[in-house]
Parts: C-alpha cells; structure tokens; sequence
C-alpha cells in the first residue's frame, strides 16, 4: 500500500532575501536602502552649491543631512553639552549640531606642501583651526558650516585635493605606504595603481550606492604599515616563484561589533589587473552583498558565508572572465612597529623623518608649521600614516639634525616615547555623535602619565582608545584597546570608563584581544590600570616576548 504524500505545508515561508542585487532583492529593505534608491548620493553635490550653501543649514534636506552629504565626507557633529548615556537615546536630530565634521581624503597619505597649507587655511578660516590626522591617512576638520562648502571644495580641487567619497556607502580614501617609491626595501611601488583605482572608479556612479562602505590598501611595504588584515579589500606586495613582482590579493577584513581579519583568495595579481581586480571585487560587493539588515552589509559577512573557493570561483567566472594564478603569500612584517616614525635612509641618498603629533591632534597653524619646517629643510612632501603620524619626505643628510631639532621643539616627535608614539584615539564625544565618551584628552593625558611613571620602557605597546563599540581606533587589535562605556565608580556614580580588550595584534601571530570578565576602568583609573599590567608584563615575559604573547599565556590576576 503506497503511503499517501503529504500535503505541503500551506504555512512554511520562503526563506527571507538578505536584499542581495544579484539575485533579484532589489526593493528598499531599510531606510537607508530607501534613500539611496531615491536618488544617488553623487547628486548631492549640486544641492549643496546651489541649494544648502545659500539657504543655510535649516534648508537641508533630512535625506541629504543625515545620509546622502556622506558622500562628500559631510557629517553633522555631535551638539556640545550631550552626555554620553544620551547617544543611543535621542534621536539624530537631538544629536546633531548645526556644524559638520569635513573629511579630506588623502589617498595613499600622500600630501605636498601646497596641498597642505590649503587644508591649514581651511582649518583656520572655516574649521576654528581643528586638524585631527585619521587612522586611514585622511585629515578631519570640524566646526564646518554649510555656507563655506562650496568654497571649501574649490580650494582643495585647485591642488588636487577632494572629498567625493570620503564617507558613506561607497569606496573611500585609498590606503598606501607613505614610504612608496623611495623605500629602498619595498617589494614594489604601489601609487600608480593608487591613482588608477582613483581615476578609474572614484565619483563612478556605478560605484556610488554599495551596501555599506568599502576600505582598500594598496602597498608593498615590508613593515605592511597599510594593515591590509583588517581591509575589505588589499593588495599586499609579493614575489612569485618567477621573480615577478604584485600582489596578493586579500578580502572580508573589518572591525566594528563584528570583528573579522581579512582572508587570502591565494591569487597572484599583476600591478597591470590591479584596477580590473579591484572593480571585479567592489562589483561582487554591490551585486551580492547584504542589504537587508544594516549591521550585516559590509563584504566580511559575505566572505565569510561564501567562503574563499566561493569568491575566487565567483571573481574569476563572473566579473573577470579569466583565471588568476595561484600566487605566495606575503613576508611576514619587518620590525615590530608599522608606523615609520624616526630617520630612516631613502633609496635616493635623502632621508625620511616620521614625527608623532598627540594622538592625531593637530591644527591650522601646527599644519603650516609643519609646511614651513618642510620646505626649510628642503622637502616638499609630507606624508600622512595610518597610525595618525606623519612624515616628512626627500631631506638631504646635512638638514637631518637640524629638522629633527626643530620638530622635537615643535611636540612633533620624532624619538617619542612607546606611550607617544604607540597611543591612538578616535573622535571621540567632543564631536562624534556616536561616541559615548571623551578620547583624544583622555588619550593624551595618558599619555603624559605614563612617560612620567614609565620612562625607561621601551617595547611596543599599542594602546588604542575608542568612544563607542565601532572601533574606529582598532580596539580589538590593540595590545591594549579600550572601549568606551559608561561604568560605576566606586561612589557608585555613572561616569565614563572603558571596557578593556588586551593581547590584539596584527602580523606575525594576528588574533583579537582577549575580554577578561569584568575588566573595565574609569578614565581616571587608567593610568594605575596601564602602569600595573605592563609592569605584571615587564616582570613575567620570556625573552622577545611581545606583551599580545604575554596576554595569551597571564593568569586572570595579573591582567587587573
């Protein structure tokens, strides 16, 4: 007797679309998603010009205000007086303050001097003087009025300068070595794909409504100083078993809630495919990344789902029409600081100056300082770094001292302190409308603390301070990365503290930081809880022991 079939169940849903392109959700999932669909964040501009520039911050828009003026690294800042328990309370317009935060994209950190005072007279004219260097090489100004950006935008235009894309979902600033082309030691130069990708893809409509935001680094610096781990896209130097030198291609790295390191697709790219390469992955991206839920668009969701046959597979067959060959995976870091800061020989003979401005923070006047100490030692280029340090270019062997004295005497550090030059601090509650706590004085005054009580050490030690879980500043592969919070003191008040992650690293061992339960502090007790862990680190650590090594292996105790 045949067992009658079942009757389909009436009631069972069609599994839910991630709001993929690709595989036909195309109608808006969220609001953001809405926006875009209504008009392409490129269109903007013109508003601004013609609209915003002469109507005055109460014309715009709410779509353009809060969404679409990304596109051109416009964001409101945060309204002065809002505490930190308020940020995920209030709405966008009780946050938001009548003044932006304006992002110059630097691609590749590369900056020469008439390009440099440009943004100085910006930050003093327009800006109150505010300067912070970024930790992907761009430079923020704050305290920006709409009236001034149209302005704004024709002085960084006539030196080659921009902020199309700068934020929002769309390719931003381009990551590359400050060092490229005059490192004697670097595997290969990567600014001419830097500038093709930039011409090539940059402002491209076709290009301009991705997902979410999408993070590139191009370099073939031996110390790997462009963090390619933790990039959505990165072409990392190489040479192959033929003597050919390119790159090796990685995708899906970020940070943020979610955090994920990048992964090898085990390719070899030549420096001629890089810009084809890059558009086929950045196409993969916008076609089949996730639309739906917001947390869960950026490429590493989709990465990780697919997994790296998957993507190979997709790359080659349906954006590339051809194969890649197999290629090596890349040298492991030279040194253990990706940062180049210190006097170092260029391969022509000259030589190169890093220097350490306070966690970022610079202004107006200290950027033309900069320029003018520059130029009078020679030099038309200064670089900016991803660890927010920069460096001066092409100084001849007879002006080295003389530059190196007159940066020192400036609190431009060249032979900085571990805690100066390995400290980094994202935007923080001065201005951001995210962050829950302050940053860069907090970072700064720790800073100072720890050069006073810790003078003779000497290791690398990164400590990385976030005001909110998005880990603009890298919390996670931070030796020392701290989180913002609000936490109780032991008055039982509420007051700002972090949430602290030890033992990150990037390079030879990468992995994110260890949480030990309850390891939080308060801004104030940052410094005794810094001092007491690296002094638990200094006693105990085996010889060549990195204090992220150290971590792995500490009991409980002496992490508190």
């Amino acid at each position: 007797m045949t067992t009658p079939a079942k009757p389909a169940n009436r009631h069972h849903k069609r599994p839910r679309g991630e709001g993929q392109w690709a595989l036909g959700y195309r109608e808006p999932l969220n609001k953001n998603e809405e926006n875009k669909k209504n008009d392409d964040g490129l269109n903007v501009r013109q508003r601004i010009i013609d609209i915003y520039s002469k109507g005055g911050f109460d014309s715009i828009d709410p779509a353009d205000l809060r969404g679409r003026m990304r596109w051109y690294g416009l964001y409101t800042q945060r309204k002065p007086g809002i505490d930190g328990g308020k940020t995920a309370i209030l709405e966008p317009e009780e946050l938001d303050d009548r003044y932006f935060m304006l992002r110059v994209r630097i691609d590749g950190g590369r900056l020469n001097l008439e390009q440099l005072r440009a943004i100085a007279d910006i930050s003093n004219l327009y800006g109150r003087g505010t300067a912070d260097v970024t930790d992907r090489q761009n430079i923020q100004l704050h305290w920006i009025e709409i009236e001034a950006v149209p302005d704004i935008w024709k002085r960084l235009e006539a030196v080659g300068l921009s902020t199309t894309e700068a934020c929002g979902d769309t390719p931003r600033v381009i990551l590359g070595c400050p060092l490229a082309g005059i490192d004697d030691n670097e595997v290969l130069d990567g600014t001419a794909q830097i500038d093709e990708i930039y011409d090539t893809y940059i402002g491209d409509p076709a290009f301009s409504n991705l997902p979410r935001k999408f993070k590139t680094a191009v370099s073939g610096c031996p110390a790997h100083c462009t963090v390619h781990e933790i990039n959505d896209i990165a072409f990392v130097g190489v040479v192959n078993e033929r003597g050919e030198r390119g790159y090796d291609l990685w995708v899906g790295g970020g940070l943020s809630t979610n955090p994920m390191l990048a992964k090898r697709l085990g390719v070899f790219v030549t420096p001629e495919q890089v810009t084809s390469v890059w558009g086929g992955v950045i196409g993969i991206f916008r076609d089949y990344g996730y639309r739906r839920l917001r947390h869960r668009a950026r490429i590493k969701f989709l990465v990780n789902d697919w997994g790296v046959e998957k993507f190979r597979d997709v790359l080659e067959k349906e954006y590339l029409g051809h194969t890649l060959p197999d290629g090596p995976a890349p040298e492991q870091p030279r040194g253990g600081r990706r940062d180049h800061v210190g006097v170092f020989p260029q391969k022509d003979g000259n030589f190169y100056v890093g220097f350490a401005p306070r966690v970022g923070r610079l202004d107006g006047d200290k950027l033309h300082l900069i320029a003018d100490i520059a130029e009078r030692h020679g030099s038309g280029r200064v670089h900016t770094t991803v660890e927010q340090k920069m460096v001066i270019l092409d100084v001849a062997p007879d002006r080295v001292d003389g530059i190196v004295a007159e940066l020192e005497a400036n609190d431009l550090r060249v032979n900085p302190s571990t805690f100066r030059r390995q400290t980094m601090a994202c935007t923080g509650i001065e201005f951001c409308k995210l962050a829950i706590v302050e940053t860069k004085a907090t970072a700064s005054d720790l800073i100072d603390e720890l050069e006073q009580r810790l003078p003779d050490f000497r290791e690398p030690l990164t400590i990385n301070v976030n005001g909110c879980p998005n880990s603009c500043a890298r919390i996670q592969v931070a030796d020392i990365g701290l989180k913002g919070q609000l936490v109780v003191n032991d008055k039982g008040e509420q007051v700002e503290g972090f949430q602290i992650h030890l033992g990150g690293s990037l390079g030879v061992n990468p992995g994110f930081g260890r949480k030990v339960r309850g390891l939080k502090a308060t801004a104030e007790e940052l410094p005794d809880y810094v001092e007491r862990v690296v002094r638990n680190f200094e006693k105990q650590k085996n010889d060549g022991e990195t204090f992220s090594g150290w971590v792995q292996r500490a009991d409980e105790a002496d992490l508190k």
